[in-house]
């Protein structure tokens, strides 16, 4: 931790750098079509080439913003106001998912569990980006 950078900032970049390495091997995986649990949540369903490419280029996306926003968390609060916006949106967008769809029409052999784990775990994360935002924000005022 560098002089001037308060637990809650240190604690953020961080989680950012993390993430967005994170985001970097989902790309990663996707292009390669390499599926493996917490980097596909529907990682038992059929997929198709395009998809995986889409998925890849998107998080490859979220990547560069979650690094650009973990060079100077406090500088670029307002980036990371918006990765916790469009994450909330990819939990309710992915628990819609859990909930409507249709696995077994797939096959009989999709457990759903998984895909609620997932998204549990990508909750909690959100939950604990929003805390550190929350403590970055009031300690930098």
């Amino acid at each position: 931790m560098k002089p001037g950078n308060s637990l809650p900032e240190s604690l953020l970049k961080l989680t950012l750098w993390l993430l967005a390495f994170y985001f970097l091997l989902i790309a990663l995986a996707h292009i390669t079509s390499t599926k493996l649990p917490l980097f596909f949540v529907y990682y038992s369903v059929p997929s198709e080439a395009y998809q995986d490419n889409i998925i890849s280029f998107l998080s490859f996306g979220w990547g560069v913003f979650l690094a650009t926003a973990a060079r100077d968390p406090i500088q670029q609060l307002n980036i990371v106001r918006a990765i916790l916006v469009a994450a909330t949106g990819a939990v309710a967008g992915l628990s819609y998912n859990n909930a409507t769809v249709d696995f077994a029409s797939y096959s009989n052999d999709i457990a759903i569990w998984p895909f609620w784990v997932q998204t549990g775990i990508i909750a909690s994360v959100t939950g604990w980006l929003l805390l550190l935002y929350l403590a970055a924000k009031r300690t930098s005022v």
